[in-house]
């Protein structure tokens, strides 16, 4: 047993029985390294990451190797979801040293924490042109007794080419100079369309080729340029993107959810790893394509990912768990396979029709087993099989859930519980979007009861700041701009469904503690670390989107939602001057600055404005919440509220009414929202 033994990360715990004698990043090991003036091995991964199994698995189980690790280098290990400040500048420096990156992530460091060189995956023996483990140890070792001026000098200049990269935003954009209409146009929003259709695949659904993301705020986006322009091809294109996913192997055919991504174009083969994040995203961007559509099938997929999440990722508290692992018995997707044997066997005279739905065959359709898929829709494989759509429908069902009751008796793939407060805030927002379009009242108690475990469990007692995560009873690591830019919107949002002032008011509290401890020197961007933190070698400043969405641009969206519920000129100006920023990024990169994208069309959209009062003012924003109205703030009380510019002047005694307003300049109010046709 290491030091990870006294960890709660399941990542770190995996290896507390490794021989290398493995730190947790903390002062005692980085101390040593200073004393001992030995370089830092730091290799950074996650619970449900593959090929860090493998790593383990080949070299950190290897008593030899671990010897050699042990005399030459203090090692640390960083789960990368605890520590996502640490990943990203490591990951940064090794992208920049190689030109790629991944997980696991092996970096090796000076004394003082700057690093000198790093990789992914390194195999045991030399193999696919890369050298063996103890080849790079050795190496490594040599390099830094023999040559370490050499090193610590490129180690010093990747730390300023690190530092140079977060040092945009010192000179904003004069507003008073340049009009918002001339700093947003339509023609930016068409380019973005454009660039977008360009990465778009038109068969398969999604963006570039494999492996394939799911990308949905590139179909977030396409769905709202429809909404505000009418273009059908953005609105087919969203929808295929959905449809393919849905029908394909990266969506849990039996259990529902989805996996991270498809390692082939056509959505087949996942990498079977479940994420919170990525389950929370696509409910977001279904909810909004039922409200467009009304099509059932978004429905049930709403329905059966968050089925899968109050199933399988929900702590007894109401809190969302991380992530379910690739892997069990050590086979990668080995829990949601099948033969056809087995199936025939579960299912007798039904397995031939659920066979040919869901392309199983004797020899396999994945590395000679099944993965579920759907080759064709419902209602095509039915008129071809002499069915209706409901008799399909109601066999597959009863199928399906044979095979669930024998799927459930099979060893578990690993269960990431850790809690963190930023994913939990996305999934949120989820259930009340889904709440939102759906009506559906469980989904809005999974969203409350969620965040009043985040209040309770992640919140410091003497202060307003947050933890970044929870595990076992403790609450670890200061949160970081991500968390308090999703946690602001999340809370936006409950405000949005529950018609629950205080949530807002907890939104503004929280925009203020991130005003005073994440901005820059130019008091217009976010650095994603908050004052004061001392361990970390730079502070950086991210704007564009990884799988999950950039929290300076969530922040900016934050800013200008907040900006008019409270009349906050101010807040309104920096969130117009951070999009200023980097709306030419936008338009060139569309497809990495997806949410960037959203708010510049938003600006040239307009934001509605949506004050409902009065005694059925609940009921009312519920009717509203119906509708798709992407770009809207949408507050309700029964009577006025003083200091609410929005609900100020609005009462009319025995009436609830419905103001519409830009602004804060309104037009005539109406009883219900189907009053007021075509909102956009």
């Amino acid at each position: 047993m290491n030091r990870l033994a006294k960890e709660t990360s399941p990542y770190l715990l995996q290896h507390a029985h490794n021989p290398v004698d493995w730190y947790p990043w903390g002062d005692e090991a980085l101390q040593r390294a200073k004393a001992e003036n030995k370089p830092i091995l730091v290799s950074i991964g996650y619970a449900a990451c593959h090929w860090c199994h493998v790593m383990e698995r080949e070299s950190f189980e290897d008593a030899e190797t671990a010897r050699i690790m042990n005399e030459l280098f203090i090692n640390i290990k960083i789960d990368r979801e605890e520590r996502p400040d640490l990943d990203h500048i490591y990951m940064d420096a090794v992208q920049a040293m190689t030109g790629s990156g991944g997980w696991p992530l092996n970096v090796f460091l000076t004394p003082d924490k700057l690093p000198f060189y790093g990789g992914t995956y390194f195999p045991p023996v030399k193999a696919f042109n890369r050298p063996s483990w103890k080849e790079v140890l050795l190496a490594l070792s040599q390099a830094f007794r023999e040559r370490r001026g050499d090193l610590e000098t490129q180690a010093e200049n990747m730390r300023e080419h690190l530092a140079q990269a977060s040092r945009f935003g010192e000179k904003p954009i004069d507003l008073q100079l340049v009009p918002k209409e001339e700093l947003f146009t339509k023609e930016q929003c068409n380019t973005i369309f454009s660039n977008m259709m360009q990465q778009g695949d038109k068969e398969w659904g999604g963006f570039g080729s494999a492996p394939k993301f799911p990308g949905t705020f590139i179909i977030q986006y396409l769905l709202r340029y429809h909404h505000s322009f009418n273009e059908p091809q953005a609105l087919q294109q969203a929808l295929l993107s959905l449809d393919k996913m849905i029908r394909g192997g990266i969506y849990d055919q039996l259990g529902g959810g989805f996996a991270r991504y498809s390692t082939d174009a056509r959505w087949l083969a996942p990498h079977f790893e479940k994420m919170l994040y990525d389950n929370a995203l696509l409910v977001d961007v279904m909810s909004d394509a039922y409200q467009l559509t009304r099509n059932e099938l978004y429905a049930k997929t709403i329905a059966d990912t968050l089925g899968f999440v109050e199933r399988e990722m929900t702590d007894a508290g109401g809190g969302f768990y991380s992530a379910l692992d690739a892997d069990s018995e050590g086979v990668e997707g080995k829990f949601y396979t099948w033969s056809r044997e087995e199936i025939e066997v579960v299912l007798g005279a039904d397995a031939a029709l659920f066979c040919a739905f869901y392309d199983v065959t004797e020899h396999g359709n994945w590395e000679e087993t099944n993965i579920l898929w759907i080759t064709k829709p419902a209602a095509v494989f039915a008129a071809e099989n002499g069915l209706t759509e409901e008799a399909l429908e109601r066999s597959l069902a009863v199928s399906r859930e044979k095979l669930m009751a024998v799927r459930a008796k099979r060893i578990r793939p690993g269960l990431d519980d850790k809690i963190i407060l930023g994913w939990n805030a996305l999934m949120i927002h989820a259930c009340c979007r889904a709440y939102a379009a759906l009506g559906v009242e469980q989904y809005r108690e999974m969203g409350i009861k969620a965040m009043n475990f985040c209040l309770n469990n992640l919140q410091q007692v003497d202060k307003q700041s947050f933890f970044h995560t929870f595990k076992a009873g403790v609450a670890k690591y200061p949160a970081f701009l991500d968390d308090y830019a999703w946690l602001v919107r999340a809370l936006i949002a409950l405000q949005e469904v529950t018609g629950d002032a205080g949530w807002l008011e907890k939104a503004r509290e929280l925009t203020e503690y991130v005003i005073t401890n994440f901005s820059d020197e130019g008091d217009l961007y976010f650095y994603y670390t908050e004052a004061g933190q001392t361990d970390v070698i730079v502070r950086k400043k991210e704007v564009y989107d990884g799988a999950t969405p950039s929290g300076n641009a969530v922040m900016a969206s934050n800013l200008l939602y907040l900006s008019i519920v409270y009349d906050k000129k101010h807040w309104s100006e920096r969130g117009i001057a951070m999009l200023a920023g980097q709306s030419q990024m936008a338009v060139r990169y569309s497809t990495s600055f997806g949410v960037w994208a959203g708010l510049l069309l938003q600006l040239v959209n307009g934001v509605k404005e949506i004050a409902v009062v009065g005694n059925d003012y609940k009921s009312r924003m519920q009717d509203t919440n119906r509708h798709y109205i992407p770009f809207k703030v949408i507050l309700g009380a029964t009577t006025d509220k003083p200091g609410i510019p929005l609900l100020e002047q609005r009462e009319r005694p025995g009436e609830t009414l419905i103001y519409v307003c830009e602004h804060y300049h309104c037009i005539k109010p109406v009883n219900y929202i189907e009053e007021i046709i075509n909102l956009k």
